[in-house]
């Protein structure tokens, strides 16, 4: 209990509370997001609908040179946020190593919370848990676009398919739910990762006032819905 109280103390309560707003506004959101495709298209219920067409466009090709190119240039992005964001937990870390310094520059800045060392600390932390889960996040992604290319490469050619009639329609639309399901995946768990990236945006405000960091939860949190359900080209995909 004298634990609990100690590591209650090292914050403000305001603090406390913008906290909670913020990883409750987080997973809330992500939640709702699940919840919401299931029954309003969203970008990523649109895509996976698409990749999955992809990938029974696929087995009527005999040659899929196209379809390994797209995969590869697909884990491009997420092995570019990868290393991005190794870039900056690196950075991060060299931060917590110089924080006297880097404490008295963000004093310096208008509107900044005037807090000790040790809260700075902590604010340092938790851009560092952030930038942590989006790493592992975008990594995931990575493999999972290399597990899709494997089923592109193993799937039985198109004559194949034919050649077996009603049971090789069976296998094809099988094999297109699986692969499919298996690239949605790769693009779902990149999502994961660019969601922490817009939620590390709301966390600076944790540097200025926790007023700015639950405003700032908020925002990044309209404008992940915004543009996950009511963006232009949400329209135009289901035209």
């Amino acid at each position: 209990m004298d634990a609990m109280l100690k590591v209650l103390t090292l914050l403000p309560a305001l603090d406390w509370v913008g906290l909670v707003v913020f990883f409750g506004g987080w997973a809330g959101y992500a939640w709702f997001a699940r919840q919401r495709a299931a029954t309003h298209m969203s970008i990523l219920a649109t895509t996976n609908r698409i990749r999955r067409q992809w990938m029974e466009q696929t087995t009527h090709r005999d040659v899929r040179v196209v379809d390994g190119v797209v995969i590869q240039n697909l884990s491009t992005s997420p092995s570019f946020f990868a290393s991005t964001t190794i870039l900056i937990i690196g950075g991060l870390l060299a931060v917590l190593g110089t924080t006297d310094k880097a404490h008295e520059l963000v004093r310096e800045i208008p509107f900044a919370a005037r807090t000790s060392v040790l809260v700075f600390d902590l604010k340092i932390v938790l851009m560092l848990v952030i930038f942590v889960y989006a790493f592992f996040r975008f990594t995931w992604s990575m493999r999972q676009y290399t597990f899709g290319a494997l089923l592109i490469a193993s799937a039985p050619e198109a004559k194949q398919f034919d050649a077996l009639g009603a049971d090789g329609e069976v296998q094809r639309q099988a094999f297109a739910d699986k692969a499919g399901r298996v690239v949605g995946l790769a693009a779902e768990t990149f999502n994961d990762g660019l969601r922490a990236y817009y939620f590390a945006f709301a966390a600076i405000g944790a540097f200025f006032s926790p007023l700015v960091f639950m405003l700032a939860t908020a925002g990044v949190i309209y404008i992940l819905y915004q543009r996950e359900f009511h963006s232009d080209v949400l329209s135009v995909l289901n035209d």
